[in-house]
C-alpha cells in the first residue's frame, strides 16, 4: 500500500471516530469543552472576606472611610461593600462607617471623610489600600509615616476625589474605585489580595432556644440608634438606621448583610475637652456573632504588637467561627473606660 492511500485511510478512519463521538454526545445529553468551561466564563473563586464567588475575588480590598451624619444620607455605596465596620468618634456616639470593597465595584462612594486612628489597625489588618479624605492629627501622623497604603483626598480634590456642588460640605466628597485604583498604580500599591481571609460554610448551626436570635440592636444616640431584623426566607439581615431603613443611593435598596459582628471593647476621651475618643481595636474583648438567626457568644482577638495582624472570631471553645458567605457588618461597641 502506497503512502498516499495509507493518510487517507487513516483520515477517513479519524473522521469516522469523530462523527461516532458526536453522535454518542448529541444522543446521551453529554457536554464536553477543551481547555475552558462551556460558557466561555472564568471560573469565579470566592472572595477572602465575604467568602462570595466573583470575578474580582483577588483584587485587593479597598477601604473607604465614610460618614454617618444625617446630612450623608443616604450613603453611596454603603450596601456594596463586602465588609463595613461601624465606630462612634466623639463622646455623643457619631459613628463613622469603613466601607470595604473586594467582589462589587460601586459607580459612586460617598460621602468619604476622614481618618481616624481607631479605624487604621483594622484597614492594615485586611490589607487595603486605606482610602480617606483628611484626617485627625494623630491618624496623619501615622499614615503619614508609611504604616499601610493609603490615598488622601486632600492631595487629590478635583481629581481622584471631586466634590458635588448640589450638596453642602463636608458632606459632598465622593470617589469611585476607578479612580481610587488609577491612583494606587501611580504609588506602585500592590492591586492584588494578601489577606488571608475568613473560614465559611453554607451549613446551618442548630437552633435552640438559647441561641436564637432575630434582632440586633446597637444603643449609640439616636439618630445613630442601629437595628438588624433577620429575615429567615432570605437569610440576611436588614439595618435600619434612626429609624428609618439604611438606604444605599446607587441601588436605592436596603441594606443587608449575613454576618453581623459586635465587637465589646472600651473607649476613653484623650484629654478633658477633647472633641474625639479612644476606642480599643486591639487587643481582645467579647464578642457576639449573629448569623442565620443565631447568636454566637466569643471572643475577638488582634495582636497589638503587629499592625497588620488579623482580626479574629473564636467561639466559646476557642475555634475560629467560620462564617455565613455574604456580607459582613463589624459593629464597635465601646464602653467608658
Amino acid at each position: 500500500m502506497n503512502r498516499v492511500n495509507r493518510r487517507k485511510i487513516l483520515w477517513g478512519g479519524a473522521i469516522i471516530i469523530a462523527i461516532g463521538l458526536l453522535i454518542w454526545v448529541f444522543s446521551s445529553g453529554h457536554s464536553f469543552t477543551i481547555g475552558s468551561s462551556s460558557s466561555g466564563e472564568t471560573v469565579k473563586k470566592p472572595s477572602s472576606i465575604a467568602g462570595l464567588n466573583c470575578d474580582t475575588a483577588q483584587r485587593r480590598p479597598v477601604a473607604v472611610m465614610l460618614e454617618s451624619d444625617p446630612e450623608a444620607r443616604p450613603l453611596s455605596g454603603i450596601g456594596q461593600a463586602d465588609m463595613v465596620v461601624e465606630m462612634p468618634v466623639t463622646p455623643n456616639d457619631v459613628t463613622r462607617f469603613m466601607a470595604i470593597y473586594q467582589c462589587q465595584t460601586p459607580k459612586e462612594i460617598g460621602a468619604i471623610r476622614s481618618a481616624r486612628q481607631d479605624f487604621i489597625p483594622l484597614a492594615a489588618g485586611f490589607d487595603t489600600i486605606y482610602a480617606h479624605w483628611g484626617g485627625e492629627h494623630g491618624a496623619l501622623a501615622e499614615l503619614d509615616s508609611h504604616v499601610m497604603d493609603d490615598i488622601n483626598a486632600l492631595q487629590f480634590d478635583g481629581t481622584v476625589f471631586y466634590r458635588k456642588t448640589t450638596i453642602a460640605p463636608p458632606h459632598n466628597g465622593f470617589s469611585n474605585l476607578d479612580l481610587l485604583f488609577q491612583q494606587a498604580k501611580v504609588f506602585y500599591y500592590s492591586l492584588t489580595k494578601d489577606f488571608v481571609g475568613y473560614p465559611h460554610t453554607d451549613a446551618l448551626p442548630a437552633k435552640n432556644i438559647s441561641n436564637v436570635a432575630t434582632t440586633v440592636t446597637l444603643d449609640y444616640l439616636s439618630p445613630y440608634n442601629v437595628s438588624w431584623a433577620y429575615d429567615q426566607n432570605k437569610n440576611i439581615y436588614a439595618r435600619t438606621r434612626g429609624g428609618e431603613p439604611e438606604i444605599d443611593k446607587n441601588t436605592n435598596q436596603q441594606v443587608t448583610a449575613s454576618v453581623i459582628a459586635v465587637m465589646d471593647t472600651t473607649s476613653h476621651i484623650l484629654t478633658a475637652g477633647d472633641q474625639y475618643i479612644v476606642v480599643a481595636t486591639t487587643g481582645q474583648g467579647p464578642a457576639e456573632i449573629y448569623q442565620a438567626g443565631i447568636k454566637i457568644t466569643g471572643t475577638w482577638k488582634k495582636d497589638p504588637s503587629k499592625l497588620d495582624s488579623k482580626l479574629f472570631f473564636y467561639d466559646s471553645s476557642g475555634n475560629e467561627i467560620k462564617f455565613t458567605p455574604g456580607q459582613i457588618w463589624i459593629e464597635v461597641n465601646p464602653t467608658w473606660q
